[in-house]
């Protein structure tokens, strides 16, 4: 198998420079579990998202660059924009949060400041966080792996290194035990009953539940085996730009109760709670490491 040629390194216009943790963070911070990192220096991250293989580093000034397999090079270039969120004017988001009287999420926007929310495919982040229940990062990554090793299909003709998730209406045609086979526990009878729930549906369900109001796509999304509030409220932030969502996990529970906000925490971060949830979450254990 001949080796994959990469595209030459090119700029991301539209994004500040970022600070090395803060690049880390947004790949590999548990907004998305398909980048891994390839080299400690320099930092550069393999990613897969839908049809889509990338690579990303910083340059020396911290500016973010990216290159693809030279085949698909001229797509990845066009999804870029849309899954980094380019459009997005996050500095302003970041400003209009409740800093200036909230001391402990202005200490977590000093140490991550530049820190972005990821639009990925809206399937892709359903069938990641139906996974992450009760795992950590690298356990959520295998799980997803071994899904689009063994039932994903080639995104470079005759390459196997690169491969995309089962799409929902392929993982319906698995059963429970296939998906148990790529380490997915009881998570795989979420999957498969979800898979089940979405093929009865008729088709754009899960589109037509990306395009509502936040209360009522949180409302439907919850309707499928495995899907709470916190995965839920994951999906609607990290798949569909939904700002005003507020993941709760252990992380953020934690620093709810120390700052007794557990029932106010919406209405006090705003619009923008889940970019606050991702400076908090990020500080949070940054701290508890």
């Amino acid at each position: 198998m001949q080796s994959t040629q990469w595209s030459p390194w090119r700029a991301v216009n539209g994004i500040a420079p970022l600070a090395p943790r803060v690049f880390v963070e947004i790949l590999d911070g548990g907004q998305s579990f398909r980048w891994f990192r390839l080299t400690d220096a320099p930092l550069v991250y393999q990613g897969i998202w839908s049809d889509n293989v990338a690579q990303l580093s910083l340059d020396k000034n911290g500016r973010l660059r990216w290159r693809a397999p030279a085949a698909i090079a001229k797509r990845v270039g066009a999804a870029f924009p849309r899954y980094l969120a380019v459009g997005t004017d996050f500095d302003a988001l970041t400003d209009a949060l409740p800093w200036r009287r909230d001391a402990r999420l202005a200490s977590a926007i000093e140490a991550f400041r530049g820190v972005r929310i990821l639009r990925q495919p809206f399937g892709e982040v359903l069938l990641g966080f139906i996974c992450s229940a009760m795992k950590r990062i690298p356990h959520i990554k295998q799980m997803l792996a071994l899904l689009a090793e063994r039932h994903g299909t080639d995104i470079l003709s005759g390459c196997r290194e690169f491969r995309r998730l089962p799409t929902w209406a392929e993982l319906g045609a698995l059963t429970e035990e296939q998906l148990r086979a790529c380490k997915l526990g009881f998570r795989a009878r979420h999957v498969w009953g979800t898979a089940r729930f979405l093929a009865e549906r008729p088709a754009g369900w899960l589109a037509e539940t990306e395009a509502l109001p936040y209360p009522a796509a949180r409302e439907r999304l919850m309707l499928l085996p495995g899907v709470g509030e916190k995965v839920a409220d994951c999906v609607l932030l990290f798949g569909a730009g939904r700002y005003e969502a507020f993941p709760v996990d252990t992380w953020i529970r934690r620093v709810l109760r120390e700052d007794n906000r557990l029932a106010s925490a919406r209405a006090h971060y705003g619009s923008g709670a889940g970019l606050a949830n991702a400076y908090l979450f990020a500080h949070a254990r940054d701290l508890g490491a």
